[in-house]
């Protein structure tokens, strides 16, 4: 029995249902994708019915508020992704007439689309003999074929995806793509995988030389930064608040935040309160400044750790410039943002 055989027989029996597996509409499959990017499939359902519901189709999309797009994000993280899946909506719908593109090469040119995701729609949607190779995918033909190239760099990169080319079932590509995804979701898990129910067992050279818990191979990844973030809560007299939409192509950019001041080290509460003393929308006003949290809510990115603090200022004066706080909840935040609002409870 063949690779491909053997891993459709243990597709048909253990796939899970999922939402974006009853359709082959491309809209649709692109969503997921773009979604379950950096994101598990239990976290990132919720959110695949979000958007199918508020934006059915691509024009839906398109149309929408990129505002409106961030906020139903909300919780995602990477909101990169996000922005580019808005961006394409719309040359979609703008320069391709609404008709979404049917070819891997054609699919690639979206923005935020890469070799993986372009594979994924092209041959479930389009039955296009072109393989997808993911974190699952790298882990599966690592320990089944002992490959121990590092999958992040170039050549092993490569290599993988030269081999799933060679591996994927030319008859049933868009199967055969969804079934080594889901082998190495479900069944050749990153950690204490039962190999004793594998049909890979009596060929994986990984569990053959007791390799499962070193494959794959990762390149170390850059070291990670610290950064101490200190938001400026501020309540007026007449219940508004100010929110800072970030700009630039920094994390979280277009969606808002309480004024930042950033600093080198954890400050104390004079130095901070002295920086807020200097904000404009505080000038010449009174106002009392408390810590909301003692100890640093540590939020995690990939490349840097954020060590934040939330800085209370009640204001006695009414400030015009402001956002009712009743209407704090309809701007897009970051998760980090979003959770201080609900245990705030304003």
């Amino acid at each position: 029995m063949n690779f491909s055989t053997k891993l459709i027989n243990w597709y048909t029996v253990n796939k899970r249902d999922l939402p974006w597996r009853s359709t082959n509409n491309p809209y649709y499959i692109w969503l997921s994708e773009i979604i379950l990017q950096q994101t598990q499939v239990v976290q990132g359902t919720p959110y695949y019915h979000a958007f199918t519901s508020q934006f059915p189709t691509v024009f839906d999309l398109a149309n929408a508020n990129e505002e409106d797009v961030l906020k139903l994000w909300q919780g995602l993280g990477y909101y990169s992704r996000a922005r580019n899946l808005h961006w394409s909506a719309k040359y979609i719908v703008n320069e391709l007439d609404g008709v979404f593109p049917d070819t891997y090469k054609d699919i690639l040119k979206l923005k935020g689309v890469g070799d993986y995701t372009a594979s994924a729609i092209a041959s479930i949607c389009f039955n296009e003999v072109t393989a997808v190779v993911d974190g699952n995918v790298y882990r599966a033909l690592s320990r089944i074929f002992g490959i121990e190239t590092p999958i992040n760099s170039t050549p092993g990169q490569k290599e993988f995806k030269a081999l799933a080319q060679q591996l994927i079932d030319k008859q049933q590509p868009a199967i055969f793509n969804q079934a080594i995804m889901e082998f190495g979701a479900r069944q050749c898990k990153p950690k204490n995988p039962d190999c004793s129910v594998c049909p890979f067992k009596t060929s994986c050279l990984a569990l053959k030389e007791n390799k499962i818990a070193v494959l794959p191979v990762k390149l170390k990844k850059t070291k990670v930064t610290k950064k101490y973030f200190n938001f400026i809560v501020i309540i007026s007299k007449n219940e508004k608040t100010i929110l800072e939409q970030r700009i630039g192509s920094g994390i979280w950019q277009n969606l808002y935040q309480f004024p930042l001041i950033e600093t080198e080290k954890p400050s104390t509460y004079n130095n901070i309160k002295s920086k807020i003393e200097n904000l404009d929308v505080l000038a010449d006003m009174n106002f009392d400044v408390h810590l909301y949290n003692d100890t640093d809510i540590i939020h995690k990115l990939s490349h840097q750790h954020l060590y934040t603090k939330f800085w209370i200022v009640s204001v006695d004066e009414c400030i015009e410039n402001g956002i009712d706080i009743s209407n704090i909840k309809d701007y897009p935040v970051p998760i980090l943002i979003g959770n201080f609002i609900d245990k705030f409870n304003f």
